[in-house]
């Protein structure tokens, strides 16, 4: 499978077995060892103070937004498909190693067929960049399921990778957007252009960032990316002469859940949870699991927790010294 993940806006490559170099050369008898690429991003895991309060100017995620996009993809024969996209973020929380994750919830519909749902983890570092930490995806066929394509940071040789940089520039290096051998995860993004305005059907934006993405799988393809700030994702486009299915996407509109749209989302993340404990046994199964989180005046009930604990150190009991004798007090008494 390719990757070609961002944000839950993705191309989803047609169901199939992919043969990668390892399998020619276990299947001619060689030894094979598997690839680390050298470029990784580091990860401070100590970095991570707030890591669910995903507040990034280009992909801010706050828990009942759902965002919905829409477009067309080609097929082989030329064919133009309707293809829909609706991200739910979550107050669904997920440790993965050691840092806490915010999961959205993610379906695309190809068609109006549902061809996969997701569940994607994210963190924002203390510098503000946002980090893809993993993602459990099922793809399905006809109404089938087909697989379960999962990586997750710290498992089978995966590492979580930048999602949005904190203050992205243009000239910088390109960055892993995550890496998993393991199911071909090998998406890469850069800078390709600010201060754009774009106009979609929810509306004009100005200042917009566009991030041009690739994979190992398709090195003369990229995906562009349109960030709005203070929205995220508002446009897919595509270059490249190797792109196959030129897919095109555009933000219509953004909804605020309601209480009880909320508690469905919630349902359907927890019910994803325990497919993928039961079809992820060597991956997905290994992880704690989905928590709620719970808001109190606007911070998450765990980081309450631990602001207390650094506002209520003991302090020092200092010894007064005893109190000065009223001699007149004594003079009066002896009268």
């Amino acid at each position: 499978m390719k990757s070609t993940q961002t944000s839950g806006i993705r191309r989803i490559s047609r169901i199939g077995p992919v043969l990668t170099a390892a399998a020619l050369l276990l299947g001619s008898g060689l030894a094979w060892c598997e690839p680390t690429p050298a470029n990784l991003p580091k990860v401070d895991l100590n970095n991570f103070s707030r890591p669910t309060q995903i507040d990034n100017k280009w992909f801010p995620l706050k828990p009942g937004n759902r965002l919905v996009y829409e477009g067309t993809t080609i097929e082989d024969d030329g064919t133009a498909v309707p293809h829909r996209i609706v991200i739910n973020v979550t107050d669904m929380t997920k440790v993965i190693g050691g840092v806490r994750t915010l999961a959205t919830w993610d379906l695309d519909y190809s068609n109006n067929s549902l061809v996969e749902k997701e569940l994607a983890f994210y963190a924002q570092d203390d510098d503000g960049t946002v980090w893809r930490v993993g993602e459990y995806p099922e793809e399905y066929e006809a109404g089938r399921f087909i697989q379960a394509p999962c990586w997750i940071h710290g498992l089978e040789g995966a590492q979580m990778g930048i999602q949005m940089r904190s203050n992205p520039r243009l000239g910088t290096p390109d960055y892993a957007q995550g890496w998993g051998p393991a199911v071909d995860w090998t998406d890469r993004g850069q800078i390709d252009r600010m201060g754009e305005k774009v106009k979609v059907p929810a509306g004009e934006f100005a200042d917009v960032l566009v991030i041009a993405e690739t994979s190992a799988a398709e090195p003369d393809a990229q995906q562009l990316k349109y960030h709005a700030p203070g929205i995220g994702p508002i446009k897919v486009g595509w270059r490249g002469a190797g792109e196959k299915t030129k897919e095109t996407l555009e933000l219509t509109r953004i909804e605020q859940l309601d209480a009880k749209a909320m508690d469905r989302v919630r349902q359907e993340a927890l019910a994803m949870e325990q497919d993928g404990n039961r079809r992820s046994k060597q991956v997905y199964a290994r992880l704690e699991p989905l928590e709620q989180e719970t808001y109190v005046n606007g911070l998450p009930i765990y980081e309450r927790v631990l602001l207390a604990k650094k506002t209520s150190a003991p302090k020092r009991r200092v010894k007064q010294a005893p109190k000065p004798r009223d001699d007149d007090d004594d003079d009066d008494d002896d009268d």
